[in-house]
């Protein structure tokens, strides 16, 4: 039987941290709004800093692409509840110090706190975290929330995929990353093998 919930449209919440790689987040805004995906949106305020030394954008551009943002100090906000229904988040780029509020369930804003919830309610939670070299803090983090159901997806390049410009590595990146929640973006150059050619 049928119920209102299987019409529902399809909805998201996208989390953008200081991390380098902010372009990944407003790619991920794009293609999900091409893909009529309902976006809600938490910056951080180091990924406004961020925001100003990678790209010309404001955080009120970045903001327009989702269908609502929050400010990062609203822990009172619709997706810091568990009856806010969505289908996951995807934090995208992740900085280390989100991946470790996430790993230890001390959130301090809405960013990890959605995140948070995003795991207690068994949705799916897609980090594109972002550093190099790792450490063992790094490490054991990422290990931890895979343990307790995310998705640790660093943004990876795939050179078989042979990229032309920075924006094609780009949005396939962000497209392989959104096929974690079945939604395709379009931007996904897929595999194919000789063998299954041929």
């Amino acid at each position: 039987m049928a119920t209102s919930s299987d019409h529902a449209p399809r909805r998201l919440i996208v989390g953008i941290t200081g991390a380098s790689g902010i372009v990944y987040g407003i790619e991920a805004l794009r293609a999900l709004r091409a893909a009529g995906v309902e976006t809600h949106l938490v910056m951080s305020k180091a990924a406004e800093m961020t925001l100003a030394y990678e790209t010309d954008l404001k955080a009120r551009d970045v903001r327009d692409l989702a269908d609502r943002a929050y400010a990062i100090g609203d822990v009172g906000a619709p997706c810091s509840s568990g009856s806010f229904p969505s289908d996951g988040m995807i934090v995208a780029p992740c900085s280390m110090k989100t991946l470790a509020e996430i790993a230890t369930g001390v959130t301090s804003n809405l960013l990890s706190r959605s995140a948070d919830v995003v795991l207690k309610e068994r949705r799916r939670l897609v980090l594109l975290t972002r550093e190099t070299p790792l450490t063992q803090v790094h490490l054991q983090n990422m290990l931890t929330v895979t343990q307790m159901g995310g998705v640790i997806s660093p943004p990876v390049p795939a050179f078989y995929a042979e990229p032309a410009t920075l924006e094609e590595m780009v949005a396939h990146t962000v497209g392989r990353a959104l096929d974690l929640f079945r939604i395709d973006s379009g931007g996904v150059k897929r595999w194919k093998s000789e063998a299954a050619t041929g």
